[in-house]
């Protein structure tokens, strides 16, 4: 180095030196420290934290696949490929056909598929298929952050690997778990199959929507022809895209409605169309077409293609096969889950877990070759299904047009009344043959099975009198109470709303199905909870407010139940009390032979043998008396039966529930909507909602019989346990017989449960009574009530009784023994009737020829009416009596009387005067005697002896209950004089020797009296 080099360098150190003295170059040298010292430190922390996060992860990864089993090449390999469809179904022990899947699917091989599919299948489903291990990670992560941060654009990231996995080895349930398994298993599976061995599995199994017949299709080859009626490899380009683009959303972009609707409308088709056109761009975008190909393939009117709908196939099969197949799907999710260690309750409750079991069930039914063995009687059922298809009564068909919200989809539903039914073992719960509904095609549910409604009346001897007996409550023949009350604002009615017959027995309150005698029964025992009995014997519906509801006593239940649960229940009495639940699986083998299930029966003891003898004897007379005696009346063979009917508010549901020692039947009819009615005014001509269910259920019967007679046993009886015995008891009490009780012949007798109850305790009800008739209804006489309106001597009970009667519930006393009552001619309620001490309203009379008539007093306690001439009281006419009385001459007024004895003011006068006849000379009989025997003549009667307590018209002799002349022997029918010794003058009746005329003999007052009788001569007043 120079000397001159040498010192410029000294210069710029100098130079330098001076610089980093300046403040700004302090500064400097400071800030730039603390930069590179917090990017080390931002360093260290990012690296830190994208290793834990990755451990984390990772960690998380591995926490939610720890529980997925390894499988082995040969394992994943078989469930991928397993899409065939090989279980079969059995009844009678024969086989009847292959599992129907909801799924159309045939398989193809990977040759047999156009290229334009497989091209079209890359642009838009899986772009990187040929290069990726399984997964694409920048797509998972992307999809993660979308979910994490809600977004929402959703793009997906599922390779055809993943997809394959989801639909053949795991559920489609959305949870990071099963995204987790699916990554996994996606990676393992590229170890074990080829791509095109993926791309087929693939192409096989994934779904494609609706078919020309709106059934549910998969793969490939079932799209083709199900679309375009060609083979997969046979489709264009056009064709091809539209097909490729159905799974991102099948239902959406297929081109049929569901069910048999065919082709939809223009604004249908167009989300189909345009993604079509989508998977067309993205095939331009990779190369995989040309802008050629592209631009025709967009003006192809694909709509002309779509394949015009084949006649579905109809079958009564279809609901046994449905039915065959959702029990099978139930028993293998439960086993399946077990064999995971699910506790069964946790199934039950968990319904995201549930779906997922059900799932893996029905794939297991679908793809693993079972022989499941139903109970059905094929014969059996083809004879009630035969009955079904030919009934010509079910009512009227209903027709409403609707739009589907989601769709858009326009059609007009027919709605016909349908039908369920069922047939059961009683001793092991087979079921035999059950009546799914009337078309299959229209409306697939299993009314037999999937229908939940309320069950009307025949939930009473479930709810009600069963338990009752059960607790020792009642027996077969104890009175209840059936008048009207009051709780809490519910104020049930019987079905006629107007009805009340106060104390009946029990068993005639079932017989007819007295809804306010069930309601006051439930009240005496809801509080023990009958309503667990329900739950013992298969109601699977209840809530809370069931057991609450006082409503639930006349079949008001939250849900209700299904025919199939209903008939079961009353199996329950026809097997002694014993319950099993009913089934149609007695088991199910694999494609080895080896049992796989097998059913067994589990009796669980709901009542006592006495109580389901003694309720099924009470309906007994419910199918030959009461409302089921129309089905008895029609059924062609003898049967050892009981029965019990039932409709719903509005007549949406009517059913019958009956059984004999072997099997029970129940039906129901009723509309998809229950707002439709069975008793609508386009029903009036199909009878009524009972009399049709009432008359299927015979052709049902009689149809079972003729295929099978050994089934329901005709011979067979129901046996008397143990126990069940028969008792006389006072009927209007339910106690034992008192004398009181037995010579007012009140005493009945009837079955009881020697076990928790006997009528022991002495009758104390009765006592001696006195009463009077207020507008049809008696009431207990009171002092001033007048004697000429009291019937005596009768049979009256006390105001204990009434109050034990009427219960916690109240009621009107003097309904407890109504006129229509089978107790009404023998007992008086002893009810006290709430006079207001003010005269009642007057009347107004009128002549009607010989008699005297007039209108009914507004009042609402008269007892009767008096009938005054000239100021003389002659005639007595009491409530319920015809309002009119036969009169000679005089002036006539009628009084209104009521229970306190007060009176009217007179009505107006009615007067009238008697023809004058012409002298008739005197007969010898007769002559000189002066006075005869009387005044026969125009005397009107004050009283009379005939035991109707009806006024009758002086003695004629002619029997026609219209007023005569008096008797003059000369039969021209004209009034003559009386006897008068010749002078053919009119005498004056006989007097007592002071020359005036004296009235008709009354025990010396003066005034007419009634018969000898304590009364008005009728001791049965009120009675009807």
């Amino acid at each position: 180095m120079t000397k001159q080099d040498k010192k410029r360098v000294e210069e710029l150190e100098d130079k330098f030196e001076a610089i980093k003295k300046t403040k700004w170059a302090k500064n400097t040298r400071i800030a730039s420290g603390v930069i590179w010292n917090l990017l080390m430190l931002f360093l260290v922390i990012g690296l830190t934290l994208t290793v834990f996060g990755a451990s984390v992860g990772a960690g998380y990864f591995a926490s939610l696949v720890e529980k997925e089993p390894l499988r082995s090449k040969a394992e994943m390999r078989s469930e991928i490929l397993s899409y065939e469809e090989t279980s079969e179904i059995y009844t009678n022990g024969k086989y009847l056909r292959k599992v129907r899947s909801d799924i159309d699917r045939k398989e193809v091989k990977l040759k047999d598929v156009s290229p334009y599919v497989i091209n079209a299948v890359y642009a838009t489903e899986d772009e990187y298929f040929n290069t990726h291990k399984g997964i694409v990670p920048k797509a998972v992560f992307r999809g993660l952050f979308q979910d994490v941060t809600n977004s929402d654009n959703q793009t997906g990231g599922s390779t055809l690997t993943q997809q394959l996995i989801k639909n053949q080895i795991l559920t489609n349930e959305i949870s990071y778990e099963r995204k987790a398994k699916e990554l996994l298993l996606a990676m393992r599976l590229e170890h074990f199959m080829t791509k095109d061995e993926i791309l087929e599995a693939y192409l096989n199994i994934i779904p494609y929507g609706r078919n020309s017949n709106g059934g549910n299709i998969a793969g490939i080859e079932a799209a083709a022809e199900g679309i375009f009626n060609k083979p997969a490899k046979e489709l264009n380009l056009a064709q091809s895209a539209y097909i490729a683009g159905i799974p991102q959303a099948p239902f959406a972009y297929t081109p049929f409605y569901n069910g048999s609707n065919g082709l939809k409308d223009d604004k249908g088709l167009k989300p189909g169309i345009n993604r079509m056109k989508t998977v067309l761009f993205r095939m331009k975008e990779t190369e995989y077409i040309t802008e050629k190909e592209y631009q025709e393939a967009m003006a192809y009117d694909i709509t002309k293609d779509f394949r015009t709908a084949a006649e579905a196939p109809k079958s009564r099969d279809e609901f046994l096969t449905d039915e065959i197949q959702r029990s099978t799907i139930a028993i293998l999710a439960d086993k399946i889950a077990e064999e995971d260690g699910i506790d069964a309750d946790r199934l039950k409750e968990d319904k995201k877990l549930k779906e997922k079991y059900d799932i893996l069930a029905e794939r297991s039914m679908r793809n693993d070759g079972y022989r499941i063995y139903s109970t059905v009687d094929l014969q059996l059922y083809n004879a009630m299904n035969d009955v079904a298809e030919n009934f010509t009564q079910y009512g009227f068909t209903y027709s409403e047009n609707s739009t589907n919200q989601q769709t858009g989809e326009k059609k007009t539903e027919k709605l016909p009344v349908q039908v369920g039914a069922t047939l059961l073992d009683n001793k092991t719960g087979k079921i035999l043959a059950f009546v799914g509904g009337r078309d299959h095609e229209l409306e697939s549910v299993n009314h037999s099975t999937q229908t939940i409604r309320q069950p009307g009346s025949t939930i009473k001897p479930l709810l009600v009198y069963a338990p009752a007996i059960e607790y020792g409550v009642i027996g077969a023949g104890s009175p209840v109470v059936d008048v009207k009350f009051n709780l809490r604002g519910w104020k049930p009615v019987n079905f006629l709303p107007y009805q009340e017959l106060g104390i009946i027995s029990a068993r005639q309150a079932l017989t007819t199905s007295q809804n306010l005698a069930a309601a006051r029964l439930y009240n005496q025992i809801q509080d023990r909870r009958p309503a667990d009995f329900l739950k013992k014997m298969g109601y699977a519906n209840l809530t809370p407010q069931d057991y609450e509801s006082p409503s639930a006593a006349l079949g008001g239940l939250s849900h209700g139940g299904s025919v199939q649960e209903n008939t079961s229940a009353y199996s329950t009495l026809a097997n002694g009390g014993q319950h099993v639940d009913p089934y149609i699986i007695e088991k199910i083998e694999d494609k080895n032979g080896e049992i796989v299930y097998q059913h067994k029966v589990d009796p669980v003891q709901v009542f006592s043998p006495q109580t389901a003898y003694i309720v099924t004897d009470m309906l007994r007379d419910v199918a030959s008396s009461g409302t089921a005696k129309v089905m008895k009346s029609k059924l062609n063979f003898n049967v050892d039966i009981a029965a019990k009917s039932g409709t719903t508010n509005s007549f949406s549901d009517a059913w019958l529930l009956g059984y004999n020692p072997n099997i029970s039947l129940g039906v129901w009819l009723g509309y998809k909507y229950q707002t439709k009615s069975l008793e609508s005014p386009g029903n009036a001509q199909y009878g009524t909602a009972s009399s049709r269910t009432n008359a299927l259920y015979a052709k049902f019967m009689n149809a079972i019989n003729q295929a099978r007679p050994e089934t329901i046993g005709q011979n067979v009886r129901f046996q008397r346990p143990q126990g069940v015995v028969n008792r006389s008891f006072c009927g209007i009490s339910g106690l034992a017989p008192s004398a009181a009780c037995s010579s007012a012949g009140l005493v009945r007798s009837d079955l009881f449960n020697a076990n928790v109850m006997l009528p022991n305790k002495a009758d104390d009800s009765i006592i001696s009574s006195a009463s009077v008739s207020v507008k049809g209804t008696r009431y207990a006489a009171l002092p001033s009530t007048p004697s000429e309106f009291i019937t005596a001597g009768g049979v009256g009970v006390n105001q204990e009784f009434i109050k034990r009667m009427l219960g916690p519930l109240g009621g009107d006393a003097s309904k407890l023994f109504p006129t229509r009552s089978g107790f009404a001619s023998q007992v008086v309620s002893g009810a006290i009737f709430p006079a207001d001490g003010v005269a009642p309203a007057g009347v107004s009379a009128s002549q009607n020829g010989s008699v005297l008539t007039w209108s009914p007093s507004p009042s609402s306690d008269v007892i009767g009416y008096y009938v005054y001439n000239g100021g003389t009281r002659v005639g007595t006419i009491r409530d319920g009596q015809s309002l009119s009385f036969p009169i000679g001459s005089g002036t006539y007024t009628v009084r209104a009387v009521d229970i306190t004895g007060l009176t009217s003011a007179s009505s107006n006068a009615v007067t009238t005067v008697a023809k004058v006849p012409d002298p008739v000379p005197p007969s010898d009989a007769n002559n000189g005697s002066g006075d005869s025997d009387g005044d026969t003549g125009t005397t009107p009667p004050d009283s009379n002896t005939d035991t109707d307590s009806k006024p009758k018209p002086p003695a004629n002799g002619s029997g026609d209950g219209k007023p005569k002349p008096p008797a003059n022997g000369s039969g021209d029918g004209k009034p003559k004089p009386p006897a008068n010794g010749g002078d053919g003058k009119p005498k004056p009746p006989a007097t007592g020797g002071d020359g005036k005329p004296k009235p008709p003999a009354n025990g010396g007052d003066g005034k007419p009296k009634p018969p000898a009788s304590g009364g008005d001569g009728d001791s049965n007043s009120g009675g009807d």
